[in-house]
């Protein structure tokens, strides 16, 4: 069956019963706006950890014996004096005491100076001595001059200045493992969880007197959904920007409100979906259903630009919303099935908060689909518009395009060749310019919040006064079980450590290693020459039982021993350098029965998620692109369609990937889909304008005439929906994340570039490609369009 009267069919049907298709998705609007209104925010660790790779296999094995990399560490800091006075010292127990009892929070893993796992070990006069920092007897009320002396010497001897006590002596740092879920296998909802934090912690124990400083991901996620909730707002304002703006462009308010609402309708739809399938709204994916959004009201204005200019030509209204629905169906299927592949291709990467998204994108252009293609025209075919308002309108719309006169000089052999040139200069610059961009987070603290963020302020506190740094990469030595008495694992160890101290980005080392040398030490009464892993099997397996007393450092069995890596920043830059410096001593360096194994902590963790764009970024994009010329081929049959369509788009992504490196904006599970629907976008500009180009061919024009046609036809509308999209989106730089405001920055910047493309290096290369390669034969309307 052709073409032509399968849409014939397709459009006879679906007019014949646009009532009842209409009072059908009606009622699925009202169904899902319910299940809608139930969806909620969702953020989880866990999701955010790649299927399968090696470092979080590493992570899973050997979570209950190292630091757990979903931590929360809360500072009490004294805004005068130092944090050795009975006031400061029983705000330390009171906050300690709170955070104990929190929800979800492991209690054997808290630590603080008042908890008992933070011990001394050292030979004193009186002999052995084994205890807490601070001993059981001694509460809070107790405190005087004499036992915070002992306690302040206690803590230095034990070495936690630095790591549980600022080096000015000013604050004091609790550490707390949070478990994802409950004993009743309730997930952690990271979003009340961050109120609780600073309701029952913040707000309770910060004063004119002390302050309270928290980090950890769930304040992280935390503030992050907080921040998120603006998105509403921003987005309302993108949506009156552009319902001001199809008005100014049509001048009718019920063409204004017919496009926004049935892309609000598939929005409800997807929200629905959403909640049906058992899903929420991740933080970090929150802008991906508005982006979708914005692909709606793109081809939402095309609709009406068709269906206007159809009126005008004499056609009814019912007539003109038939012809906008058989015109549009094929580029517009195209340009959404394009977009829906391109989410889809977002499965490739093994993150299931990334795999989680291209659902709910997907979800989305699939509905538009429905919405845009077909809602759209069906509803518009029930109105009644004048002849005179057409005719006003394509006036309008004529004067506004006769500056477009200019761009049909490109269907000229030399003006296309000029263009051509220039194309490919910037195309060579945005290749070299882009080579180097950087897979992961280019900024300290929290890359998605601003560095004036309360996070990111008390990050920066936290990282200037603890040697502990708040980002970390466990090194897991694995040796067979009862190898305690093996002291060359210790040697072994001890020779990492020493090479990867001094690394650049690494703050400090706690080890397996350092443990045994700092109570080889201690067992020897502080004999500074003593400071050494000991040889002897015995020494070496008695200080190993004592080490396992400690979480994070051994196994009792000394099967796994730990080396945490604590760095300066989670910058992707850091962890690749302390990543390939680890996998060099390994490669190097090799002990007999003992496997050095990458990674935890949660830079082990940042280090996997990298590891994964990075990996998935080529395939994916070239599944995407596979895609669009299978797409093209199966609608034009024509090579020529392809390359037209295709080599501007590379351009595009090309100097987006410019674009990014010059704002610091790395490549990451928020900003790769930004980069697919940018793709998605630009496509959809290119289907539009090829598609009459090729109906005026198919007219026998010659390729300068129907240029000149296809672009006074559809470039008005390209041009205003591209830069009315441009300017909605770029109102989120004033958001206060900043992971938002650099991709509507970078949204803003993709969709002019994609359409300055579209216009101008689309049409020089048709007439390039048409003179290089003649048709044989003349190109035939029925496989394009039924009118």
């Amino acid at each position: 069956m052709s073409t032509p009267s399968l849409l014939a069919r397709v459009e006879t049907a679906a007019f014949g019963w646009r009532r009842p298709i209409l009072a059908v998705l009606a009622l699925l609007t009202a169904v899902m706006g319910c299940f809608a209104l139930q969806l909620r925010m969702d953020a989880g660790f866990e999701k955010q950890m790649p299927l399968g790779h090696e470092y979080i296999e590493t992570f899973h094995t050997y979570r209950d014996d190292v630091l757990g990399a979903n931590r929360i560490n809360i500072v009490v800091k004294a805004r005068h004096g130092s944090i050795w006075t009975p006031a400061a010292l029983r705000r330390l127990y009171d906050v300690t005491q709170a955070v104990t009892f929190l929800p979800n929070v492991e209690r054997l893993g808290v630590q603080s100076l008042w908890t008992p796992n933070s011990f001394v070990n050292e030979i004193t006069e009186e002999g052995f001595r084994a205890e807490p920092v601070i001993p059981g007897t001694v509460t809070p009320e107790q405190l005087d001059e004499a036992t915070i002396a002992d306690i302040q010497r206690s803590t230095a001897a034990g070495g936690y200045v630095g790591k549980l006590v600022a080096r000015d002596q000013t604050s004091a740092m609790i550490t707390a493992e949070l478990n994802e879920y409950d004993a009743a296998g309730n997930k952690l909802d990271y979003i009340a969880y961050n109120h609780i934090l600073e309701n029952e912690i913040r707000a309770k124990f910060e004063d004119a007197d002390y302050e309270v400083q928290i980090i950890g991901f769930a304040k992280q996620i935390g503030d992050i959904a907080d921040g998120a909730k603006s998105v509403l707002l921003f987005c309302g304002v993108a949506l009156l920007l552009t319902a001001g703006a199809v008005y100014w462009y049509c001048h009718s308010l019920r063409f204004t409100l017919l496009p926004i609402a049935c892309s609000l309708a598939s929005l409800v739809w997807q929200f629905g979906a959403l909640r049906l399938i058992g899903y929420g709204l991740d933080p970090l994916g929150v802008l991906v259903p508005f982006l979708v959004f914005a692909i709606g009201v793109s081809h939402g204005v095309q609709q009406i630009n068709f269906i206007v200019r159809e009126i005008a030509a004499g056609k009814t209204t019912d007539a003109a919303a038939r012809a906008s629905f058989s015109g549009l169906l094929i580029p517009g299927t195209l340009a959404l099935v394009t977009a829906l592949v391109s989410f889809i291709t977002l499965l490739m990467i093994p993150i299931p908060m990334v795999r989680e998204l291209a659902i709910t994108a997907s979800l989305g252009v699939g509905f538009k689909i429905v919405t845009n293609l077909v809602m759209l025209p069906l509803a518009a075919s029930l109105m009644h518009f004048t002849r005179d308002y057409a005719d006003k309108a394509m006036l309008k719309r004529e004067q506004r395009a006769q500056w477009l006169q200019a761009l049909s000089h490109l269907g000229r052999p030399r003006p296309a060749a000029v263009v051509l040139a220039i194309t490919a200069v910037v195309f060579g610059v945005a290749v070299w310019q882009s080579r180097d961009r950087v897979i992961g987070s280019l900024e300290p603290g929290a890359p998605e919040l601003r560095a004036d963020a309360r996070f990111n302020r008390d990050a920066l506190a936290i990282a200037s006064a603890y040697d502990t740094g708040l980002d970390w990469l466990t090194v897991v030595f694995e040796a067979p079980p009862e190898s305690c008495e093996n002291s060359a694992i210790g040697a072994y160890q001890d020779r990492f450590v020493a090479r990867m101290e001094h690394l650049p980005g690494v703050l400090s080392v706690a080890s397996y290693s350092g443990l045994l040398r700092d109570y080889n030490e201690g067992y020897n009464e502080g004999n500074p020459k003593m400071n050494v892993v000991p040889s002897d099997p015995g020494n070496h397996a008695a200080l190993s039982t004592e080490i396992a007393r400690i979480r994070g450092y051994t196994r009792k069995d000394c099967s796994m021993s730990a080396a945490h890596l604590f760095l300066t920043d989670h910058k992707a830059t850091t962890i690749r350098r302390v990543i390939a410096a680890t996998e060099a001593f390994r490669a190097d360096d090799r002990l007999d029965g003992v496997t050095v194994r990458l990674a935890a902590g949660n830079a082990g963790v940042l280090a996997a998620i990298n590891d994964e764009v990075e990996k998935s970024e080529l395939p994916m994009m070239l599944w995407v692109y596979g895609a669009i010329v299978v797409l093209v081929l199966a609608a034009y049959r024509d090579l020529r369609a392809v390359l037209a369509c295709c080599l501007p788009l590379t351009v595009g992504t090309f100097i987006g990937y410019w674009f990014m490196k010059s704002l610091d904006i790395g490549l990451t599970v928020a900003t790769l889909p930004v980069m697919v629907l940018a793709v998605g976008i630009g496509v959809d500009y290119a289907f539009y304008i090829y598609n009459r180009l090729q109906m005026h061919l198919a007219a026998g024009e010659d390729i300068a005439g129907a240029l000149e046609h296809a672009i006074r036809e559809v470039g008005m509308a390209t041009i205003f929906t591209a830069i009315t999209l441009a300017i909605g989106v770029a109102t989120w730089s004033f958001s206060s994340l900043k992971f938002q405001a650099d991709m509507g920055k970078l949204l803003a910047f993709m969709f002019v570039v994609n359409l300055v493309m579209a216009m101008t290096a689309l049409p020089a290369l048709a007439v390039w490609l048409e003179r290089l390669f003649p048709r044989r034969r003349p190109v035939r309307a029925s496989s394009l369009m039924a009118h």
